[in-house]
Formats: structure tokens, sequence, C-alpha cells
């Protein structure tokens, strides 16, 4: 079984309610090798989507540089990005955002859900079935028997909410739990 939990709650805490858990922190904060499912996590050659020939480092540096602000448009340049930081780009220093420009030889904007749909989901699961694929699969067959929590700074798993940001660790956790409804995964 896969939770999503606040990475701000104590480990103490949670294994009192969840005895035997797994803590699992797929945040860029990780320090171990779940910081591959961190989105801000630099594993280069990520298409970016509508943008044939273009990739960035991680998924993080394609959603905010397909962001598209009133005081400025989207930052290829973050697409090379590979030090997990200065990634984010804010409302304080661009100006409201406008939404995400279809890919990078667009001009069509999409709004924050459509974005997600369009642009994020489809960029986190590449990464899930092109780079980490043997992480999910392990995590896949553990959940099998043992609670897994995947400690996330955000919990939100409704992609049609937009007052909060998505929790890639819910997208983490469709992956898993599709794996284990269609097919056996891998043994490691």
């Amino acid at each position: 079984m896969l939770l999503i939990v606040s990475k701000r709650c104590k480990p103490e805490n949670l294994l009192k309610k969840y005895p035997n858990a797994i803590l699992a922190d797929v945040t860029s904060q990780a320090k171990d090798g779940l910081v591959k499912l961190s989105p801000f996590y630099p594993h280069g050659g990520i298409p970016v989507p509508f943008s044939e020939g273009v990739t960035a480092m991680c998924v993080e540096a394609v959603w905010q540089g397909l962001k598209v602000f009133e005081n400025s448009g989207i930052d290829t340049e973050l697409f090379k990005n590979d030090s997990m930081r200065n990634i984010k780009r804010t409302v304080r220093k661009f100006g409201k955002p406008l939404g995400h420009q279809k890919g990078v030889f667009s001009t069509e904007l999409l709004g924050y859900i459509e974005a997600r749909k369009q642009i994020y989901i489809p960029t986190y699961q590449w990464v899930l079935e092109n780079k980490v694929q043997d992480i999910v699969r392990r995590m896949a067959e553990a959940s099998k028997t043992k609670t897994i929590i995947l400690l996330d700074y955000d919990t939100n798993d409704d992609i049609e909410n937009a007052s909060k940001p998505l929790s890639h660790a819910s997208l983490i956790k469709r992956y898993v739990d599709s794996l284990n409804q269609n097919y056996q995964p891998t043994l490691f």
C-alpha cells in the first residue's frame, strides 16, 4: 500500500501511526537514490512536450521554462539547469502568470489545469518510464506486502484542484498502482 504524507510530518509520529512502514522521501532533499523521483532531479534528455528535438535536464525545468508571465515569456535556458536549484520562477519577480506556452515553438497558452495535463504529467510520466523504471518497479513489488509512505512537500492528488500544487508523489502512486493492477512487475 502506498500513502502520500507531507514531508513536514515527524517520522516518529508517522511510524507510531503506521508501524513497520517504509518512509520514502521523494523530494529533492532525499538522502538516497529516491531523490531521482524528484521533479528537480537532472536526468537529462527529457523531451519537452510539443517541442520536437528540444530536451531538458529535469521535469521542473520544463514546467517552469514554459511558464509565461505578464512581464516575461518562456525561459528555455532553464532546460539546461542541472543544479536542482534556481529553477522556480516567481510572481514576485515576473508578475502574474498568464499560462504555460504549448511548447517552445508555439504561441498558444494553456491554462493551469490543461498545462498539468498536457505538459507536467506527460513529462513526469516519461521520466517514470524512461529514467527510473527500476525504482518504480521495486516500489510496486514492495507495496504489495508493505506500507510505503511517500513523503512530499505537496500532498494534493487532485489533478483538477488548481488551488494547490500537484503532488508528484501522487503521480508515483498512480503509476505504481497501475503497475500492480495491470501486470506483474519484474522482481529485482
